[in-house]
């Protein structure tokens, strides 16, 4: 099972083609949905649902998936429910670089410094992230710098920052998911 965690673009046609491409590692990809406008809501709400789809399935090895601001969830929701995640040019900043698309942008602050204290520490080699070297929303330079001390990252040289195509990375993807993933 992947578990597909949209950006902020949350009605981009763009989400609908990279769950079916995930479909080429697991036939079961399940979009789990968020307003992107609560954050503390959001995180409750992910959570549940997130708990709720594990109960629903037997897969020995659930994958959590996001794109952008959905990569900055999938990060946390994985760390909380012991799953690996594959997080696509993650928006590790929101409060900063989404203000004005946003509201209540103090609440991801708030959510980032209430999480548990060295949690990507605890969580390193649990995820991986791929980063679009054409990246025109994030400073994917930076975000490079914070994780690639805690997880393996893949650079992309094609993709913008939605990254429509996972084409060229869903081998590493599937052996990530599968545990036999080697950079």
């Amino acid at each position: 099972m992947i578990l597909y965690l949209h950006g902020f673009d949350s009605t981009s046609p763009g989400n609908h083609e990279k769950m079916r491409q995930l479909q080429f590692i697991d036939k079961d990809v399940r979009l789990v949905s968020y307003s992107t406008q609560h954050p503390k809501h959001d995180m409750q709400q992910l959570l549940n649902e997130v708990s709720r789809q594990l109960r629903q399935s037997d897969d020995p090895a659930p994958l959590i998936f996001g794109v952008g601001l959905g990569a900055f969830w999938a990060e946390r929701i994985g760390y909380l429910n012991g799953l690996k995640a594959v997080l696509i040019n993650p928006n590790l900043s929101p409060e900063i670089n989404m203000t004005g698309k946003i509201d209540r942008p103090e609440e991801y602050a708030d959510i980032a410094n209430k999480c548990v204290a060295r949690f990507r520490s605890k969580n390193a080699g649990k995820s991986l992230v791929i980063l679009s070297r054409l990246d025109d929303e994030n400073s994917n330079t930076q975000v490079h710098e914070a994780l690639s001390q805690y997880y393996p990252v893949i650079w992309d040289e094609d993709q913008p920052h939605k990254f429509p195509a996972l084409a060229s990375h869903l081998s590493e993807i599937s052996l990530f998911k599968q545990g036999s993933f080697v950079i």
